[in-house]
């Protein structure tokens, strides 16, 4: 495994048809703040989270998960990294330097072994942000990304070796084999998660909110707006937290969580869930029960955009 070069999840950035509709959706029913504009092009910040954007949304006429961020520590771990990744054969789009993006920064792009663009940055301004107050239901922070991978261990082995990705816990069934595994890089149970799907897709981007009362509150905020929810509330297993599930406007994946298991990492040993279990995938028994229905609403659409032009 490469030494720990990452240091936390940044922002998720979306590629949409309708971009109004996005928007309204995210930064209205959603609970995020637009910070920035320019041209068909949005950044939207957690109010909780000292990250400039969570998520950028970008009009495009298809779908497509542009890029995925992650922070270094400083400017010698960014150079580091972009050193060793070509070394080990990781096809860079751009060099380190400075980004014109809101905060700045110095980083680089390259792609990861399924084609999507990998962003790693350093010395981005702290977004000035505040405590979320007792029964606001918007989200704190961005929590993690999920990932669909048609051949999950290649991908799972790939950001081990490269990124410095550990393996938390693992999902499989009798029927399936394995399905899910969940990779941190901190002592947070994951900041990424790689589930088996028959294409290259974005799953789902998760957001964390205060406590279980605003996660409640939020998640029925969403359901009155009129959004589809996949699945929940409930509470998962692997992590040990709460799950609702809805689909935005263009069939990505959204949740809502809070209360993700912190771990110690010098005695923790992964497990492996039998998926098949009710109980694992729901804790409090309260979500509509897991079925290949559910399980394929979040297969999203094939992402066409690996390793084609990099996104702007």
């Amino acid at each position: 495994m490469s030494a720990r070069l990452l240091t936390h999840l940044r922002h998720v950035d979306l590629a949409v048809p309708d971009y109004d509709k996005q928007l309204d959706f995210y930064a209205g029913v959603w609970g995020l703040t637009k910070v920035a504009e320019d041209s068909g092009i949005s950044f939207l910040a957690a109010e909780g989270s000292p990250e400039q954007y969570v998520i950028r949304l970008r009009k495009a006429g298809e779908k497509r998960l542009d890029l995925v961020s992650y922070g270094a520590a400083n400017r010698a771990d960014v150079d580091a990294l972009a050193e060793r990744l070509p070394a080990g054969g990781v096809r860079l789009i751009t060099q380190p330097g400075r980004v014109d993006t809101p905060g700045g920064g110095y980083g680089f792009r390259f792609f990861d072994v399924d084609g999507r663009t990998i962003e790693v940055l350093a010395d981005v301004e702290v977004r000035r942000h505040r405590r979320i107050e007792e029964k606001e239901s918007i989200p704190v922070k961005l929590s993690h990304v999920v990932l669909n991978s048609p051949d999950l261990n290649r991908t799972r082995e790939w950001y081990e070796r490269h990124l410095g990705f550990a393996l938390s816990d693992t999902l499989s069934s009798p029927h399936m084999g394995e399905v899910m595994h969940f990779m941190r890089i901190s002592n947070q149970h994951h900041s990424m998660a790689l589930a088996k799907g028959p294409h290259t897709s974005l799953h789902h981007v998760s957001f964390e909110m205060r406590g279980l009362d605003e996660y409640m509150r939020g998640s029925g905020r969403v359901m009155r707006a009129g959004f589809r929810k996949i699945w929940g509330p409930g509470r998962h297993m692997a992590g040990d937290n709460t799950f609702t599930y809805f689909l935005d406007p263009h069939g990505n994946t959204v949740e809502y969580t809070t209360e993700l298991e912190c771990l110690d990492e010098d005695t923790w040993h992964p497990h492996v869930y039998d998926f098949s279990r009710p109980e694992v995938t729901d804790q409090w028994g309260t979500a509509n029960p897991m079925n290949e229905l559910v399980a394929k609403e979040s297969f999203n659409d094939p992402d066409r955009g690996c390793f084609l032009a990099p996104p702007v």
